[in-house]
């Protein structure tokens, strides 16, 4: 959330990026009730250059789009930006879920779905992206590991690690909790606020992202530590 020059606080700006005009309607209509500017494209061309000229706060992103499937315009987001990603979908194989979080999307909803669920998940991830609205303490230090809350910044002993605002969320809050073991359902509880029910591969997948982007050794992780049969802990 950024500031206006007289010092007066904007409304967050959503780029709605769906061709389907009746579903992007809906969505547009229930984001401005709750406040949100909203802009809509209905292709992958366009939703490039949207994002450069509009500078979005979130985006919502169909992963079915001509010129440019969703795919494709994720990663070409991510190389420039770590702004929130809520990622919609019309099919049902996990393949495509996982894809789309492996590549950087925060979150994922399945059509058809609720416009007010949709709605109250902009504003959960909203709320966890922006610094000035979080509550803990500024950093957090493990030896050769840095952790900013206020910044939302990481740093490790090779400089400083790229995160997706899903993926800070989920070590910040397990390394405020060192030590404690927690299922991947307590993850998603505490992390997304809501539930994926019967479906943690979420966690399964920010995990081993997060261990690509600040172990030194993926498959040896020094923090980052899978407890077999229970779920994962972060290791001061």
């Amino acid at each position: 959330m950024q500031t206006q020059a007289k010092g007066e606080m904007r409304a967050d700006r959503i780029l709605v990026i769906e061709d389907e005009p009746m579903v992007a309607e809906v969505v547009e209509r229930y984001l401005r009730r709750d406040g949100h500017e909203v802009m809509r494209v209905s292709d992958g061309i366009r939703a490039i250059e949207a994002f450069d000229a509009v500078a979005p706060d979130l985006v919502v992103l169909d992963l079915m789009l001509p010129g440019i499937d969703g795919m494709d315009v994720c990663r070409r987001i991510r190389a420039k930006s770590q702004v929130p990603i809520i990622m919609l979908t019309a099919r049902g194989d996990e393949v495509d879920k996982l894809v789309g979080l492996e590549i950087g999307a925060d979150d994922y909803v399945t059509k058809p779905f609720s416009p007010r669920e949709l709605a109250a998940r902009v504003k959960t991830v909203l709320k966890r992206w922006q610094p000035q609205m979080r509550r803990e303490s500024d950093s957090l230090h493990f030896d050769d590991l840095r952790i900013n809350g206020r910044t939302r910044s990481v740093e490790n002993r090779a400089g400083p690690v790229n995160l997706t605002a899903r993926e800070f969320d989920l070590l910040f809050f397990m390394a405020r909790h060192p030590a404690q073991v927690f299922t991947r359902g307590q993850l998603l509880e505490n992390v997304w606020d809501f539930e994926f029910p019967g479906d943690d591969s979420t966690v399964t997948v920010h995990i081993r992202r997060l261990r690509a982007k600040m172990e030194s050794d993926p498959s040896r992780p020094r923090y980052l530590k899978t407890v077999w049969g229970v779920g994962y802990k972060f290791e001061p």
